[in-house]
């Protein structure tokens, strides 16, 4: 464009570097392998066609405690909020999008494709979803437009999604502060109470009145995490465990029911709930400060791989390990973890490791156009 000046956009201040909680990524890992559980042993479905009979023939006693696995994600929420505040402090919007399409887009795009194709082999029996409905699953919108889904799990991104907007609209857009924080979580705290009484789909699916005391929940641990002594924080905490424990038993309590794979008790899932909630927390306080070890760093690492792969894959092995060789099934659950685990950390070392930087660097490094004389973008 004639009379234009390519100029490099500012990137802004960069945030403090700050000591990796490493102690959280051993959280991560835990929170991953309760959701495992949950998918192998605790519940019907198509994972009864890959042991062949109900896993509560496979795991009489046990099965009854993995149906609770199911809470890891619940934990996972909190664990999120608490590290989407702390990542986010400091950074510019255009920083803070780049660090969360990079962080996302990469394993979710492996793990899409992988899946599509293990489930078009001739010797894998599971459906597979449409070539239109996979294409559509790389935009991460298959859910709201009502589409077959790739991956079982990925309900819970277009959860993690609807968060990062909010929280990038109202507190990265206008500047991360403290007041904006609280103000993010008193607001959202209310509204998604408004949305539940409302009964409004739209509302209901904006504010996420059943997952987002979790989320703001693990933000104001990272207030808490900031300053101890926060009473705001620690009242953000209080109010987020009290209605996210509502919301876990209302979802996930059911009344004894023969007909039903396990009951729950109401009990239990609040005591998960609280265990996850004091977890964070001590972690926030420093009580795990010494847990410093290397291999937690990595275990963080493999967790959102290992995440996106091991429900649907993890059939594939436990069928083949399982029903075409025979192996028990106490046996198979840990072979099929361990072999998920070792996908996870292909995927992490030759995908993750590979794409996030650039794609990052894509992101942060493009250029704006300043015009001298016309004013018109090219």
């Amino acid at each position: 464009m004639e009379g234009a000046v390519l100029v490099k956009e500012p990137a802004g201040p960069r945030p403090a570097r700050v000591p990796r909680l490493r102690a959280l990524d051993g959280l991560r890992l835990l929170a991953a392998l309760m959701v495992a559980a949950y998918h192998y042993g605790g519940r019907d479905g198509e994972v009864s066609t890959a042991w062949g009979t109900s896993p509560r023939l496979q795991f009489p006693t046990a099965s009854e405690w993995f149906a609770y696995g199911c809470l890891g994600v619940q934990v996972f929420f909190v664990i999120s909020g608490f590290v989407i505040c702390m990542s986010g402090w400091g950074r510019t919007p255009r920083a803070y999008l780049a660090s969360r399409v990079s962080r996302l887009m990469p394993a979710y795009w492996a793990a899409i494709v992988l899946v599509t194709v293990v489930f078009a082999l001739p010797p894998v029996v599971y459906r597979a979803v449409s070539p239109s409905d996979a294409l559509l699953n790389l935009t991460l919108l298959q859910q709201p437009l009502g589409v077959d889904r790739v991956l079982g799990v990925c309900w819970t991104l277009w959860a993690e999604v609807r968060f990062y907007a909010l929280f990038a609209v109202a507190v990265v857009l206008p500047g991360v502060t403290r007041h904006r924080v609280v103000l993010f979580c008193a607001v959202w705290t209310l509204a998604a109470a408004m949305a539940q009484a409302s009964g409004e789909p739209f509302l209901k699916t904006l504010l996420m009145p059943e997952y987002a005391p979790f989320f703001i929940g693990g933000i104001g641990l990272y207030l808490v995490h900031r300053d101890r002594r926060d009473a705001t924080a620690w009242g953000i905490v209080v109010v987020s465990w009290l209605t996210g424990q509502h919301h876990a038993v209302a979802d996930l309590w059911h009344a004894p029911d023969p007909d039903f794979f396990s009951y729950r008790s109401a009990g239990v899932i609040v005591l998960i709930v609280t265990a996850g909630f004091a977890l964070v927390a001590a972690i926030a306080l420093g009580w795990f400060s010494w847990a410093n070890w290397r291999w937690l760093t990595v275990a963080g690492a493999l967790t959102y791989p290992f995440y996106l792969v091991h429900e649907h894959l993890g059939w594939v092995v436990i069928g083949a390990v399982h029903r075409t060789l025979g192996v028990p099934a106490y046996a198979t659950l840990p072979l099929t973890v361990t072999a998920m685990l070792a996908l996870a950390w292909l995927l992490n070392r030759f995908v993750e490791d590979r794409a996030t930087p650039w794609l990052r660097n894509a992101l942060t490094s493009g250029a704006r156009v300043r015009g001298t004389g016309t004013g018109q973008a090219p």
